[in-house]
């Protein structure tokens, strides 16, 4: 079971990985110790999954967001395998769900620019047959982030 002081060094680490552990046991009362403890636990129970660095991607020069809408004729395991590889070799494909109601998929892909969609988008088609792709640019980034509520962990 997590306490308060563990939700707390999760939503801490979580926006701030590279905290060290004392900046962070005196930010949650903690000692030194007590707190590189709790940290191992966390990691050990897997509510801390991994330590990543978030990049900047203007300078890494993908600023484009393109949302793929994907539908799709084929629902065989055989098939959402295929699919799950084809796009799990594209690095410009950050995200993808599968969803319910109308489509099928929704791919997240960061590009340098959005004609560079075009490639990717042959780079799947290529590959495994769709029954309908639509994009959309986004044109404006209102929320961001990798941090997720803390308050729902046991």
């Amino acid at each position: 079971m997590l306490d308060d002081r563990d939700r707390r060094i999760l939503d801490i680490l979580q926006k701030d990985a590279g905290i060290s552990v004392t900046d962070l046991a005196e930010r949650v009362a903690l000692s030194i110790s007590a707190c590189s403890r709790r940290i191992q636990r966390l990691e050990e129970s897997g509510h801390i999954a991994r330590r990543i660095v978030v990049l900047d991607r203007e300078k890494m020069g993908v600023p484009t967001t393109v949302f793929a809408l994907v539908k799709t004729a084929h629902h065989s395991d055989e098939w959402t395998e295929t699919f799950r590889r084809i796009i799990s070799d594209i690095p410009e494909i950050v995200e993808a769900h599968r969803l319910t109601g109308n489509h099928d998929y929704i791919l997240k892909i960061v590009l340098p620019r959005v004609e560079h969609y075009d490639v990717i988008y042959k780079q799947i088609v290529r590959k495994i047959e769709l029954f309908d792709v639509s994009a959309s640019i986004s044109m404006e980034l209102l929320k961001g982030g990798t941090a997720i509520p803390v308050g729902y962990a046991d």
